[in-house]
Order: C-alpha cells, then sequence, then structure tokens
C-alpha cells in the first residue's frame, strides 16, 4: 500500500524530465549568433568561399590551392605526411599531386633514408602563383579585420592562438586544418572542410 503523499514511481520520472529540461531550456534556446563555436565555423566558411572567388581568376581549384599552401609551409614534408596533414586518402592526394607535377608546380623526390617514401617540394615556376595567393590572403585578411584597430587584431590573434592551444592540450594532433572540400579537375574530392589558415598563404 503507498503511503498517503507519496509520488508515484512514474511521477517521479515525469518529475526528472521535467527538472533536466528545465536546466536544459536556456541551452536550447541560447543566440547562436554569439555562439563562438558557430561563429568559428562560419567565419573560416566565408574566409574560405572569399578566396575561393579571388583565386579562381589564376586557374586554381581548392584543392590545388590549399595542397600548395601546405607544401609552402611544410616543404619537404614525405607524401604520406602530406596526406595525413590535409586529411586525405593516400590514393586521392597522389593523382593530384601527379597533375600538380604535370604542371611544373612540384616536384617529388625519393628520401634518403627511406627510398619507398616520396618527399614533395614546390618549384620555382609555381613561386608566381604563390606570390599571387599571398597577396590576395593578405586582401581578405584586411577586408575580414576592416574596423579593427591594429591593436585590436594583434589581441585577436593572441586570443585564438591561447584557444588553439587549450584545444591541443586536449589531444588534438598538431592542430593543421584539414583540406576543404573540392572537385577538384580530375574529380578528387579532397574530403573535410579547412576550420582554419583558410587564407594563410
Amino acid at each position: 500500500m503507498r503511503r498517503v503523499g507519496a509520488v508515484p514511481p512514474d511521477d517521479k520520472i515525469a518529475l526528472l524530465i521535467i527538472s533536466k529540461a528545465t536546466i536544459f531550456m536556456p541551452m536550447l534556446h541560447e543566440n547562436l549568433e554569439r555562439n563562438f563555436g558557430f561563429l568559428v565555423h562560419d567565419v573560416a566558411r566565408l574566409l574560405r568561399l572569399t578566396f575561393d572567388r579571388r583565386v579562381k581568376s589564376m586557374g586554381l581549384t581548392r584543392s590545388q590551392w590549399w595542397v600548395l599552401t601546405h607544401l609552402f609551409r611544410n616543404e619537404g614534408i614525405t607524401q604520406s605526411e602530406l596526406a595525413e596533414v590535409l586529411e586525405v586518402e593516400r590514393p586521392t592526394l597522389g593523382r593530384l599531386l601527379d597533375r600538380l607535377e604535370a604542371s611544373g608546380w612540384v616536384r617529388r623526390e625519393a628520401d634518403a633514408a627511406d627510398r619507398r617514401a616520396k618527399r614533395v617540394f614546390i618549384t620555382e615556376a609555381v613561386e608566381p602563383q604563390m606570390r599571387a595567393m599571398r597577396a590576395l590572403a593578405a586582401g581578405v585578411r584586411g577586408d575580414a579585420l576592416n574596423g579593427l584597430t591594429r591593436e585590436e587584431q594583434e589581441h585577436f590573434v593572441d586570443t585564438l592562438l591561447t584557444v588553439k592551444a587549450n584545444l591541443l592540450r586536449l589531444g588534438n594532433g598538431n592542430g593543421l586544418a584539414g583540406v576543404a572540400a573540392d572537385e577538384d579537375e580530375g574529380g578528387a574530392d579532397l574530403g573535410a572542410e579547412p576550420a582554419q589558415e583558410v587564407v594563410s598563404p
């Protein structure tokens, strides 16, 4: 026999659900316009799209400029390491490098310590394109930071570096962004959308 005033088991469960829902409701109704995660994603996406439009005049696909950008930063990296950094399958990257090599923009050499490994370098022939890409990237960054003082810009970058360091401490690898999704002229889809450094040349 149930005690007078006792709450039935089913009612206890209902009260628990209601109490938890009350706790989480403010989270469900938060202002996503000021949500840090959404903002970082949207800013990265808009930077990428803006740079995409400007770099198309050079005849480069997104996958091409993203690979060239990483080679500019990590010249001499092995093909396997590059695939890992870009978070793409090795055959997919290999086909793209074949086309870049055919254009005379990259070269591959056997590793001195491991003849099975190939190291990838950008060539002198691509230097004009790299200079142009860096100029376009600087223009995009300048437009994005319009209205901020130099001090505010430096503080903003310092804040992002702190956030990046916090996330790296959680075991997220080297912090280099994955390559942007793109179907290049050979049909190679290079996978994940970049979260950072989309206009880094």
